[in-house]
């Protein structure tokens, strides 16, 4: 009985360690308990030696691919290979000796070891199995359900599944356009022969190396010039890409310089967005000023426009709202406000009382004089209902370190003021706290600054400070446009949406 299974496709499986193997039997020693194969494959490559026998202890599992015809089994399958490529498999034998012979209609099945037919081989054939075989096979059923699916070996389901029928099953041939165009499909899917595939790895490093990239870009260039594509239209760069907040459409090209000064400026700044705002001399800034208060712009709406705009710059340089918040009460800033008895220090007091409305600690040094000015003596009275706390003597200013110095004891006229001996203890004391300094409207001497400034507010149009003004912002009072052109400026606002803006030298 051994005999009959000569011929046979099998797939062995010898677990983890050696592998599956695929192949023809060759030879089965009952004596000796081995198998042995011809033309192995192992794990879905093809075997070096041109047969491998097994010992029964190291088959863990097997499996019948393809069964043979009685008779020459070998001679039928290399007649059938050398017809079709198909080992075994196809070949017409005549009924059994007892004429009790069953025709199985099989069409050809795929397996590991085998080579697929090509489209015009692809035919149902048919085969005789004898009774005898029938009963033997009985005991092998049970390894005809799956296949080994092994490594270079991957087929349809369908395809495994018509070697795995009993032998008494009849498979019908398969008939219609649909099927023969599904079947011609598997054909060109994966009717490669197995002997065709390499052994070795693609090598896509060596292939890239051989791609010659500037070559072929100076090719497509060199094509594009000839046939003129660039010429009708097609863009040679990328397009240019727009933030949310760009405008698309350019009605006109933008003009960075929109206001202009009938004398020539000292000093030039720009904004972020690259407009340019030129300085402008003290006495042409007094001359706006005058005019402006001429027009309805009074000292009191001047006075509340400045504190307005220096309090939101001094509660950004603060912290804003990281600072002040409800979460941070005991976080809560403190400034120190230098004012002098002068229009600048009113515009200080009305600073600080902002400050002190936005919940924030303010200490407001003013010397005691005989006789303020009306505008101080307004501030003062609102100030006083506020929680800031106000001091003449340098004594009761904190000895700690402060959040920030707002600076307005300089003046542009009165510099006599610089040589009173509390101008210079306030002094000292700025420059030894440590805090950062906001000057509001400074002078234009650098001499006249006593206090190093870090940041510097300039009113309307801004002065040509020097370096030890710090970084110079311009703040928006309300000057009309009309005004300005009355005093020979030609203006178009730079602010946008804001009141604030800084500003950056040229």
């Amino acid at each position: 009985m051994a005999t009959d299974w000569l011929g046979s496709i099998v797939s062995i499986n010898c677990g983890e360690s050696l592998g599956v193997y695929q192949g023809r039997v060759s030879a089965v020693d009952q004596v000796s308990q081995t198998i042995s194969l011809t033309r192995p494959f192992h794990n879905g490559v093809k075997c070096l030696v041109p047969e491998v026998t097994f010992r029964a202890c190291d088959i863990t599992e097997l499996k019948i691919l393809e069964i043979p015809g009685p008779g020459d089994s070998r001679r039928c399958g290399d007649l059938q290979q050398m017809e079709t490529g198909v080992p075994g498999v196809g070949c017409q034998v005549g009924p059994s000796q007892n004429g009790t012979g069953k025709v199985l209609k099989k069409p050809i099945s795929s397996s590991a070891p085998q080579n697929i037919p090509r489209r015009t081989d692809m035919k149902n054939q048919d085969i005789i199995i004898s009774p005898q075989q029938q009963c033997s096979k009985s005991y092998m059923d049970r390894h005809l359900e799956t296949l080994t699916q092994s490594k270079g070996f991957r087929r349809r389901h369908n395809s495994w599944s018509s070697s795995s029928r009993h032998p008494n099953q009849v498979t019908p041939k398969k008939s219609g356009l649909k099927n023969g165009q599904m079947k011609s499909k598997d054909d060109e899917c994966f009717g490669d022969d197995i002997d065709e595939i390499p052994d070795t790895d693609f090598d896509f490093e060596g292939n890239l190396a051989l791609f010659d990239k500037a070559a072929v870009f100076e090719e497509i260039e060199t094509y594009e010039r000839r046939s003129g594509t660039r010429s009708r239209g097609t863009p040679s760069e990328k397009p240019a890409r727009y933030r949310h907040d760009e405008n698309i459409l350019e009605s006109e090209p933008i003009v960075y310089r929109r206001i202009v000064v009938p004398q020539n400026a000292n000093k030039e700044f720009c904004t972020d967005s690259g407009l340019v705002v030129p300085s402008v001399s003290y006495e042409l800034h007094k001359k706006l000023l005058s005019v402006a208060e001429k027009h309805g712009l009074t000292l009191e709406r001047r006075l509340e426009m400045t504190g307005v705009c220096a309090s939101q710059m001094a509660l950004s340089l603060l912290g804003g709202p990281n600072r002040l918040n409800p979460k941070n009460v005991h976080q809560r800033p403190t400034v120190a406000l230098l004012c002098g008895p002068h229009v600048k220090g009113a515009q200080g007091i009305s600073c600080g009382r902002h400050l002190s409305n936005h919940d924030v600690h303010v200490i407001l040094f003013l010397p005691n004089f005989v006789k303020m000015l009306e505008s101080i003596t307004n501030e003062l009275n609102l100030f006083s209902k506020t929680q800031g706390q106000q001091v003449s003597s340098v004594k009761d200013l904190p000895d700690t370190p402060v959040d920030l110095v707002i600076n307005c004891l300089d003046c542009h006229e009165n510099a006599f003021l610089r040589d009173q001996p509390w101008y210079k203890a306030v002094v000292d004391w700025a420059n030894q706290n440590r805090a950062p300094v906001l000057s509001i409207d400074p002078p234009i001497s650098e001499m006249e600054l006593g206090i190093d400034a870090k940041w510097s507010l300039a009113l309307g149009l801004p002065l040509p400070l020097g370096e030890r003004a710090g970084r110079v912002y311009l703040c928006d009072i309300g000057i009309p446009q009309k005004v300005f052109q009355e005093v020979g400026i030609n203006y178009h606002s730079p602010f946008g949406c804001k009141f604030v803006i800084p500003l950056h030298s040229t």
